[in-house]
């Protein structure tokens, strides 16, 4: 693999300290699919990530959280919690809000890791609006790591479809001292069909420019079967809703791909030993219920992390891979996994 050995076991807090690669769900109190309680099962899960711009934007929220100064006892979980500043949202309409308030707001509720105002650049954006995107989410976070005083502040890469912007944006944050890096606006370059090209120039050059110390999170990346590669390529930590958008569309979620009828499974081809699936009658059952569905696939993401995790060296990376990837073509024989995977591992550099 290219990234090698060279990068952190772990991650820490205060009182805290995790195993990499590590999921990060999304927390969302209003549904019933995230309860926490659900959460403490096997495996349990160790840290998620909630959007403080919602609660920022509720003023009684915003008023008990900044009173109490504890986000974690907010909703009830003590491990890692990471805020989103609602950069997201700021992309498809005007937030009127300032990265200094929004920063300030997450530190003083206690976030593990909070997140600047960044600039979401996708695909379509040329190369000045990249640039522009760039310059301005580069000053948002040199201006977060002046102020946070109890969060690690991420530094999020930007510089859409352009090597040159993304690797200027990593060096950049390099000589900054960011001790946590965010790659942001990447997910949309390999979620259509799996194409693993544009995605593993990327990493590989960030972990080569940010070294071993630091943990590469990847935005918004949340599919059991993309989460090995993306491993193997530098990234240790991922967050998404994932599990609970591919419920919604009617997506069984495998580690080789997700499935949108039970055909092969009542076929034997892949049998899930996730708590909803054991006890289910019919398999058809879970593809019936949504919140069981979404369920099921919160289980199989977090199994796959910890396969990671367990994995003793290189070689035993390399045969997890080559496993997805042959199941994978036999199920999708019109995904670019394969291909684009084997172009990326036989790329000079």
């Amino acid at each position: 693999m290219t990234a090698g050995a060279e990068r952190p076991s772990h991650f820490e807090r205060p009182g805290k300290r995790v195993a990499l690669p590590l999921f990060m769900p999304v927390y969302q109190s209003r549904s019933p699919t995230f309860r926490l309680t659900d959460w403490q099962s096997d495996p349990p899960i160790e840290a998620c990530i909630v959007n403080a711009f919602f609660l920022y934007k509720q003023r009684e929220i915003r008023r008990a959280l900044l009173e109490s100064g504890s986000l974690h006892d907010h909703i009830g979980f003590r491990g890692i919690v990471a805020t989103d500043s609602g950069a997201f949202q700021g992309f498809t309409r005007r937030l009127y809000l300032r990265n200094r308030d929004i920063v300030r707001f997450q530190d003083q509720i206690g976030s593990d890791v909070l997140a600047p105002l960044d600039l979401v650049t996708p695909p379509g954006n040329g190369f000045t609006e990249a640039e522009k995107k760039l310059v301005a989410t580069h000053k948002r976070i040199v201006e977060a790591l002046a102020i946070a005083e109890r969060s690690v502040v991420a530094g999020v890469q930007q510089g859409g479809r352009f090597l040159d912007l993304r690797q200027r944006s990593v060096d950049e944050l390099a000589r900054v001292g960011v001790e946590y890096l965010a790659i942001g606006s990447l997910v949309p370059f390999f979620n259509r069909n799996h194409d693993m090209g544009f995605v593993a120039s990327v990493l590989t050059g960030a972990r080569k420019t940010i070294g071993a110390d630091v943990p590469i999170h990847v935005y918004g990346a949340g599919d059991p079967c993309e989460l090995p590669f993306l491993y193997g390529l530098g990234a240790d930590i991922f967050d998404s809703s994932s599990y609970a958008h591919y419920a919604k569309g009617g997506f069984y979620m495998t580690p080789y791909g997700a499935l949108h009828d039970a055909g092969r499974l009542i076929a034997g081809e892949y049998r899930c030993r996730c708590p909803v699936c054991t006890v289910a009658e019919k398999v058809q059952d879970v593809f019936a219920d949504e919140e069981r569905l979404a369920r099921h696939n919160l289980w199989t993401i977090c199994t796959t992390v910890d396969a990671l995790r367990a994995l003793e060296d290189e070689c035993a990376l390399d045969a997890m891979l080559a496993r997805i990837l042959e199941v994978h073509e036999a199920w999708f024989p019109h995904s670019d996994l394969s291909k684009t995977w084997a172009e990326s591992q036989s790329a000079p550099g």
